[in-house]
């Protein structure tokens, strides 16, 4: 019998019902247990801190505390990030005004409530391994920079830039755009290795939490 390495997730949604639904498909999988649930973003923080899931699933509209304020406070209290939680995001709205704030708050990924249940449960794979996890809805937009428009950078953004190499710039923006590590190896013509060497220093250099995280803040500073 193989063996799975387990996958431990916090389900948040202020609905029983799609609480329920989405516990439900997640514990059908092998490798991937549901080791609780919360109902708002409050409840989440607190269970988070309690149980280190590897990913959380919260949908972003939550009544009293939302999923973006629990995203924030995840971050304030250093319960994200390698070694610690990933945040996967739902919504009901594919162009939910919220999806830039909380991609740049940390959020590893954003789905759709309504995506199909391969994407959903692929989603969480590629959270808890670290990489981007994003609907193809929400690629597009964020890729052709419809969201919000871009952003002037700040001086606190730039700062954040100030210690990457040349390279590591470069591979900062191909992360931008979208590109795996295999994509952004054949671009440069470098070996997949180094490739994730680079990522890791330009995460730990910057700062950010995720990829999604590094390719909101390149987005918004790198031209």
């Amino acid at each position: 019998m193989p063996v799975f390495e387990q996958i431990s997730v916090l389900v948040v949604d202020d609905e029983p019902i799609i609480r329920a639904g989405l516990s439900a498909i997640l514990d059908s999988q092998t490798d991937l247990t549901v080791v609780g649930t919360a109902n708002d973003g409050e409840e989440a923080v607190e269970a988070c801190a309690r149980l280190r899931p590897d990913v959380l699933l919260m949908d972003i509209r939550m009544p009293r505390r939302d999923g973006l304020w629990a995203l924030t406070e995840l971050g304030r209290r250093a319960l994200l990030g390698p070694g610690r939680s990933r945040v996967l995001m739902l919504t009901t709205f594919d162009l939910d005004e919220y999806v830039d704030d909380a991609l740049a708050a940390g959020a590893s990924g954003f789905l759709l409530k309504n995506s199909a249940y391969e994407e959903l449960t692929g989603a969480v794979r590629a959270a808890a391994a670290g990489h981007s996890a994003l609907s193809p809805a929400v690629t597009q937009r964020i890729i052709a920079g419809h969201l919000s428009g871009r952003r002037q950078p700040s001086d606190q953004a730039l700062a954040r830039l100030r210690d990457l190499t040349e390279r590591e710039l470069d591979v900062l923006r191909l992360v931008r755009d979208g590109l795996s590590n295999a994509e952004i190896a054949a671009r440069l013509v470098v070996s997949l290795h180094t490739v994730k060497t680079h990522v890791s220093r330009v995460l730990t250099k910057t700062g950010c939490q995720s990829r999604a995280q590094a390719a909101v803040l390149a987005r918004n500073t790198l031209s």
